[in-house]
């Protein structure tokens, strides 16, 4: 089935582009996959179900802090030979939580595999942006990060059911696997580097990421995924403990999630490739509004499946535009401030991940999460509108002109 993001003259993506979706592919499923696994690594390890959480906290921590520190680091080097060096690590990193004898051994190892994880994205949306044509960069990020939410969509949901069936260690062996297939996929696929792309400084480049559109559309990063991680994160103890689903049923349930996922990933990209800004707050209010009316749904079996399936729309919806919007502000730095993006993500992931945890231990529990998460993502909106004050109309115009409607 053709995608959305095509029109019939438009050119099919190059191959390179959808190596760069198998990694995606890998490091999405290792780092979403625990939400299913919740409950049985908190029984298997004798610790809280708040505790079990804080691996998804440290691995999105670790992303952080990995992203512009790697990028900085591998600035000289191919970004091809970044790209699979970066997935070595990463399936290095999954075997070591699929032998980890406790739980510390399990974040440590949890926080080395996040570390591939942020200059992945970082350097594979520059990469992935390279490929294309001036008009179809949002759908080229989109594409790769179809990656995540195709994870979402078969590899979350099949790594809760083999840890169901196998217990948790198995669905970290798979991953592993994928790893090896995922690296020899970027290896043969993804072209050399087309142009030398000598670094600049980076004390230029912080320069880049301190202009204030770059700074706000991280803030806006780092707000919106926090509602978003804040629900995502106890996505198996809400369905089974507040809407009263079995926890057979959780795995189906993450399959419909993910549909969400991926369309919503690719209506953000083609929203965005034709007027960025309105995109932007576009999908952060359909997130809030989303998210504030979860609250009722999830007292009712239907509704609930069918607000996991908008919830994941609105979600990765938001995530092209958000991508592009401090690609095209850090012109210069493009490597390091769409790194800095992926920290910004995975920072709001932390944050959401602690927040949730907050709510349900010491605030008003589990049914209350998402009506806060909806409120994280109001401020979200916020900023981009103070963003959008910050642009003068000359300088709209010539963005509208360069990204024109079709």
């Amino acid at each position: 089935m053709a995608t959305p993001l095509a029109s019939p003259a438009a050119p099919r993506m190059p191959l390179g582009l959808y190596a760069l979706t198998a990694g995606a592919f890998g490091i999405g499923t290792t780092e979403f996959v625990i939400m299913g696994l919740l409950l049985q690594v908190a029984a298997d390890l004798h610790v809280s179900i708040a505790a079990a959480g804080l691996l998804i906290s440290g691995y999105a921590l670790g992303v952080f802090v990995g992203a512009p520190l790697l990028t900085a680091l591998t600035s000289r080097m191919p970004r091809k030979a970044v790209l699979v060096a970066l997935m070595v690590v990463f399936t290095i990193g999954n075997l070591a939580c699929a032998l980890a004898p406790n739980y510390t051994v399990l974040m440590i190892a949890r926080v080395i595999t996040s570390l591939a994880h942020g200059t992945f994205f970082g350097v594979g949306a520059v990469v992935a942006t390279g490929l294309v044509a001036e008009d179809r960069k949002a759908s080229a990020i989109s594409t790769m990060f179809t990656g995540l939410t195709v994870a979402t969509l078969l590899g979350v949901p099949a790594g809760a059911w083999l840890g169901h069936e196998l217990g948790w260690r198995a669905t970290f062996w798979a991953v592993t696997a994928i790893g090896v297939i995922a690296t020899a996929v970027i290896a043969t696929l993804v072209p050399a580097d087309r142009e030398d792309h000598a670094p600049i400084a980076f004390r230029e480049e912080l320069k880049v990421v301190r202009r204030p559109q770059v700074l706000l559309g991280l803030l806006m990063t780092v707000l919106g995924f926090a509602g978003v991680f804040a629900v995502f994160t106890y996505i198996q103890p809400i369905l089974t403990r507040v809407t009263g689903f079995a926890d057979s049923a959780v795995s189906p349930i993450l399959f419909v999630l993910g549909i969400g996922l991926i369309a919503g990933n690719l209506i953000g990209g083609r929203l965005a490739d034709k007027r960025l800004m309105p995109a932007l707050i576009a999908t952060l209010l359909a997130l809030a509004a989303v998210l504030g009316l979860m609250t009722f749904a999830l007292h009712n079996k239907v509704a609930a499946v069918l607000f996991m399936g908008l919830f994941g729309v609105a979600a990765f919806a938001t995530v092209p535009p958000l991508q592009l919007w401090v690609l095209q502000k850090a012109e210069g730095a493009q490597n390091f401030a769409s790194s800095l993006n992926i920290g910004a993500f995975n920072l709001g992931n932390a944050l959401g991940a602690w927040l949730g945890g907050v709510v349900i231990e010491r605030g008003p529990g589990l049914g209350s999460v998402t009506w806060i998460a909806a409120l994280v993502t109001v401020s979200g909106i916020a900023v981009a509108l103070w963003s959008l004050r910050l642009d003068s109309p000359r300088r709209i115009a010539i963005e509208s002109a360069a990204c024109p409607a079709n």
